[in-house]
């Protein structure tokens, strides 16, 4: 049965998994190399070093992932460990929390630096996946099947917002979206959770302006953040300084680039060259053909998780597949977005490229369970209910 299981991962995935993140960790090398030294007087491999253990970590957490069966995340138990977890973890972070970014986002615990913002994208998506599975006989049902889970949601983007993280809030309201369009909800329903979206995120204003909050959230070095990528030539050394940057890295680039490790920009002038904005170094130093690369390693990515949620038979699979895959196709748009000059910096890192521990971690998690839901339908459209083969009879 083991080497029958064995057989049923799709490995053309796995392959892409493990090239994309090896060129990730080459690329946090190189565009880290001068920031460590220069900007925190650390060792030029330093960062180098963390996400090579976080990709190691990364990996054992795939391959747990990809075998467990993944139909465990359903029970109601393990779906309110998940969600008390994480917001204790955010109600955390809002006390003890250290500010990196101009947000209060992370979690530290002795070496180790956990932001809860990752794994709770995964939950929610696990979340939501098991109500509207679980709910399928009274899926429109407004009061018992879409009220509750999204007042949850919006509490948990509520607490995000205190840190707050514009680009966390944009991610999980974007996946939400996926996972209740493909629900099988009506139009009438989707549109009366429209407006409860709506009432939530006015609800949600309202609260932050009477607690004192709505200043914090809404500051001007925060919205300059929004309003810097429209015109970053006006103020090349304020708002827009970054995405100059990102433009003159790209620019330079070319077809074949200025080789591994030759980037400039990176020293000292791309502030977040190894975070936020790696794909700039990528362009510059491997040109256009070592972002074709990675963005289609990315697509194929996505684009197999999006498969083996039309491939499964089982509701929470389907949509849970559909969750993850939404989640890093979003996450690589906002990034790319953000470097290209078309979306506003949000501090979103591409997904298995940039350097972030908890980052990779989770989303090595998550694809390791989107390789067990395609094992797992493989599995059963290969040997269940399958005749068994006379030679086999035999042996017995």
């Amino acid at each position: 049965m083991f080497k029958k299981i064995v057989k049923c991962y799709d490995y053309k995935f796995i392959v892409a998994l493990i090239v994309l993140s090896l060129i990730g960790l080459v690329m946090v090398y190189s565009a880290s190399m001068v920031t460590a030294v220069s900007r925190y007087g650390v060792e030029g491999d330093y960062f180098y070093q963390k996400q090579k253990l976080a990709l190691i970590a990364g990996f054992f957490f795939f391959c747990v992932a990809a075998f467990i069966p993944y139909k465990i995340y359903r029970e109601k138990k393990v779906l309110k460990i998940l969600l008390v977890t994480v917001i204790t973890l955010l109600a955390l972070v809002l006390i003890f929390g250290h500010t990196a970014g101009n947000a209060q986002s992370w979690l530290i615990l002795g070496p180790i630096r956990i932001q809860p913002l990752e794994f709770t994208k995964l939950t929610i998506i696990v979340y939501l996946s098991a109500v509207f599975a679980n709910k399928q006989e009274y899926i429109n049902d407004l009061k018992r099947a879409i009220i509750p889970p999204i007042l949850i949601v919006f509490f948990i983007c509520f607490l995000i917002a205190l840190q707050p993280d514009y680009g966390g809030i944009l991610l999980i309201l974007g996946t939400v979206s996926a996972i209740v369009l493909c629900s099988g909800i009506s139009k009438k329903s989707m549109l009366k959770i429209a407006l409860l979206g709506v009432v939530g995120i006015f609800v949600m204003l309202v609260v932050l302006l009477v607690t004192g909050h709505i200043d914090t959230v809404f500051s001007p070095v925060r919205l300059a953040r929004f309003t810097g990528f429209l015109h970053p030539f006006a103020n090349q050394q304020g708002d827009g300084y970054q995405l100059v940057n990102s433009y003159l890295a790209i620019g330079t680039g070319g077809l074949s680039g200025e080789g591994l490790g030759q980037g400039v920009q990176k020293a000292g002038y791309l502030p977040e060259s190894h975070t936020d904005f790696i794909m700039a170094v990528i362009a510059e130093e491997l040109g256009f053909w070592g972002v074709l690369l990675v963005l289609g390693l990315l697509f194929f990515i996505i684009l197999q998780g999006l498969k083996i949620a039309r491939r499964c038979n089982d509701p929470f699979g389907a949509l849970l597949a559909i969750g993850i895959s939404v989640m890093i196709g979003i996450q690589a748009f906002v990034n790319l977005g953000a470097v290209t000059g078309i979306l506003p910096i949000t501090g979103v890192t591409l997904p298995f490229v940039s350097y972030g521990g908890s980052s990779l971690t989770l989303l090595m998690f998550a694809v390791g369970v989107l390789a067990n839901i395609s094992m797992f339908n493989k599995y059963e459209k290969k040997y269940k209910n399958k005749l068994t083969d006379p030679r086999e009879l035999k042996s017995v």
